[in-house]
């Protein structure tokens, strides 16, 4: 629950770039993709979960490699609801796309072919899950708490992503 509390701080916190209708237009593409691959949510919600641990290890190695800025321009630069090709391939070469549809696709019953269909959709929304602690006033400000927050993580490779969103659209009803 720690990072869907954090989500739920931002979006009450006026100087963070967090609002409900993000979470809302979010909490919508996931659904439109697990509609639109003929799947429950709670599949959906597992390779989110899944996705987000591989999102997690990049934006990690970005960390270490170039720094909290470097991290926090990819965020700013890639997050959204819309499809972006350039989110997936800033964050992972093509052998690791490769690795992570493999994995998911064995561990969900996705179909490996769609589900790299969709990864240019799935990225983007992780990323933005993750703006959304954002200062108003310097977005490129290594004080974004969601973010640092889903980076220093316990190294337990439990991703709530999942649980956050689930929770999110629970909260939104």
């Amino acid at each position: 629950m720690g990072l869907f509390n954090q989500i739920l701080g931002a979006i009450n916190d006026p100087n963070k770039e967090a609002s409900g209708s993000q979470l809302m237009d979010i909490i919508s593409t996931v659904k439109q993709v697990s509609n639109s691959m003929g799947v429950d949510s709670g599949t959906t919600q597992t390779a989110m979960s899944m996705l987000g641990g591989h999102v997690r290890s990049a934006l990690q190695e970005k960390r270490e490699a170039n720094g909290n800025q470097a991290v926090q321009e990819i965020i700013n630069q890639f997050a959204g609801t819309s499809p972006n090709l350039q989110a997936v391939q800033a964050l992972f070469s093509l052998s690791q796309i490769n690795d992570i549809v493999q994995n998911i696709s064995e561990k969900t019953g996705f179909d490996a072919a769609q589900l790299q269909n969709f990864l240019p959709t799935l990225v983007p929304i992780i990323l933005n899950l993750l703006k959304a602690g954002n200062d108003t006033e310097n977005s490129n400000s290594a004080s974004n708490n969601i973010l640092n927050s889903f980076l220093d993580t316990d190294g337990d490779g439990d991703v709530d992503i999942a649980d956050a969103m689930g929770m999110a659209s629970r909260f939104l009803k």
